[in-house]
């Protein structure tokens, strides 16, 4: 069984959130604390360390006390590219992700996706939802993946390829479908963000 000193927990904040009007998502607030805490609050207790992926006001990441890395590529080339440097960075063999603007993610999903990870000897396994109609949604910014495919990563973005789906079918890979559709709220818009904390009070 992998060892929860073995992973490494990954917030991506290294968006730029257009459709918030290009505001720093981590940063806004969510219950009167920026968005980013709630995801370290539920991520933290799951993990034996943490890194944080931002591109831009990296000192005022910094005050929560965790390594704050930047991607290679600074032009905002999505969620791989910061996989790619959490990959990088990571002290551990492996490192799970989750994006900063996610207030609800589940605290059992290190737990799923390590059991998972386990049962099939994969490289990566991540996260999907099921929705009130029994529909399946993929949500691939929540993964677990082993630290050693940062070369495959790589040689990926190199080809000029940004979509997480291609290169998940390249690996190993699988998935675990969590019950709760809402655990994997995100916010991307002003009136999201009200929703959810209407949702959430």
């Amino acid at each position: 069984m992998i060892s929860q000193t073995e992973i490494t927990g990954l917030i991506l904040a290294g968006g730029r959130a257009q459709r918030m009007g290009g505001i720093d998502k981590g940063l806004i607030p969510f219950h009167h604390r920026p968005l980013i805490e709630s995801v370290i609050h539920r991520l933290r207790p799951q993990v034996g360390s943490i890194l944080i992926n931002a591109n831009r006001n990296l000192e005022q990441y910094s005050t929560y006390g965790f390594p704050v890395i930047s991607d290679d590529d600074l032009s905002f080339s999505g969620p791989l590219a910061g996989f790619a440097a959490g990959l990088k960075a990571c002290p551990t063999e492996y490192v799970v992700t989750a994006p900063c603007d996610s207030p609800l993610l589940p605290t059992n999903l290190v737990e799923l996706l390590v059991t998972k990870m386990t049962e099939g000897s994969f490289d990566l396994v991540y996260a999907s939802s099921k929705d009130p109609a029994g529909k399946t949604w993929a949500q691939p910014v929540f993964c677990l993946m082993r630290v050693s495919l940062s070369k495959s990563l790589e040689e990926f973005i190199s080809l000029g390829d940004l979509k997480i789906d291609r290169w998940f079918k390249e690996l190993n890979s699988s998935t675990v479908v969590f019950d709760s559709e809402s655990a994997f709220a995100n916010i991307n818009t002003p009136e999201e963000l009200l929703t959810l904390e209407k949702a959430s009070s």
